[in-house]
């Protein structure tokens, strides 16, 4: 089977396509065809060993000492069943799933096997092979850390870095659970955060977040360009500032310990569960993926190029059915009408 490979870290072109075994499902497996993937943080930081600050030291021993562990990169997909392991109960081929292996990796290629049990559910069916494809990633990290912050209606909510994967999936479901949200990103991304349900948006070109006076129940940066000595007086009593890339150094730093003000940080847990949830409120139209770009499988490495930019919207999308044009497919910001949904009723 075709699949995007690297062998050795560094830029974009260190990725090429190759041709590498097709996997055969276990017993408890099922194996997917897969429609479509993303190019995400996760996988420029494994292919660049670019890491936050502190996490560098840990970076070889985890991906690889004298080169990549898992040579094939991809966290999430999109496809169809196309077979299953002898005692697979709960797929059957021609079922449309989305999958999350996350830091398992080897979603850039043309099949994948998953357990049956993994992190692994049916696609709604109002979703496009790319829109679903990029539900996994921004979706269960924002879930992960605002279930962690105890979000609630009424909750005023800053997100620092609004318009990318784990920001603009941070957005609607902020919204969902009630708060009140206001976005930062950049000048171009204002229109886009405001369309996705932001009640506010702040340009950071023009105006700095830590000086309008404002004050807020959550905090949560997801560029790791909001410390805690910056957030702390935006804080209200017993305020939470959620560092979703917080390196090291956020240890050694705590609020005063009489206001009740916590950080919260850490890897993001997953539950299949969580794929579920998401999935209901995508079909519900509550939570829409966003997607900057689609390019297919063969122009992985360019894909990689615009992710290293640091400007993406939303998620980087590669299209494993072909793409006769060749050409890199825009998509549009726009989000399904909105529902009435009762508050509450899919929390856990």
């Amino acid at each position: 089977m075709r699949a995007i490979t690297y062998h050795r870290y560094g830029p974009p072109d260190v990725v090429a396509l190759t041709e590498v075994p097709k996997p055969v499902p276990r017993d408890k497996e099922v194996l997917i065809r897969i429609h479509a993937t993303t190019v995400s943080t996760g996988d420029w930081r494994a292919r660049s060993l670019n890491m936050p600050a502190g996490f560098d030291l840990f970076a070889r021993p985890v991906f690889g000492l004298f080169g990549p562990r898992k040579p094939v990169l991809g966290m999430e997909l999109a496809g169809v069943i196309e077979a299953t392991g002898k005692t697979v109960s709960r797929f059957k081929p021609g079922d449309e799933v989305f999958a999350f292996p996350g830091a398992l990796y080897g979603c850039h290629a043309e099949y994948r096997t998953m357990p049956e049990d993994g992190l692994i559910a049916r696609k709604p069916a109002n979703l496009s092979f790319e829109q679903a494809s990029a539900l996994s990633f921004g979706g269960t990290t924002a879930l992960h850390f605002l279930r962690r912050a105890g979000i609630k209606r009424g909750d005023s909510v800053l997100i620092v870095g609004a318009s990318g994967s784990v920001g603009t999936a941070a957005v609607q479901l902020a919204k969902h659970f009630g708060a009140r949200v206001t976005g930062v990103c950049s000048t171009a991304n204002v229109d886009l955060v405001g369309t996705i349900g932001a009640d506010s948006v702040i340009d950071y070109t023009a105006t700095d977040f830590a000086a309008t006076g404002e004050r807020y129940d959550i905090i949560l940066d997801t560029t790791d360009t909001a410390p805690l000595a910056r957030c702390e007086p935006l804080l209200k009593q017993g305020g939470r500032l959620i560092e979703v890339l917080a390196s090291l150094s956020f240890r050694r730093a705590r609020p005063d310990g009489t206001s009740g003000k916590r950080v919260i940080a850490g890897v993001a847990a997953v539950r299949p569960e969580d794929l579920q949830k998401l999935a209901e409120l995508a079909r519900l139209g509550v939570l829409l993926p966003i997607i900057d770009r689609s390019y297919p499988l063969e122009r992985a490495a360019e894909a990689h190029a615009y992710v290293d930019l640091g400007r993406k919207r939303g998620n980087v999308v590669l299209t494993v059915t072909p793409n006769f044009s060749g050409a890199p497919r825009r998509a549009t910001a726009s989000r399904s009408p909105p529902v009435d949904i009762p508050f509450g009723a899919l929390r856990r």
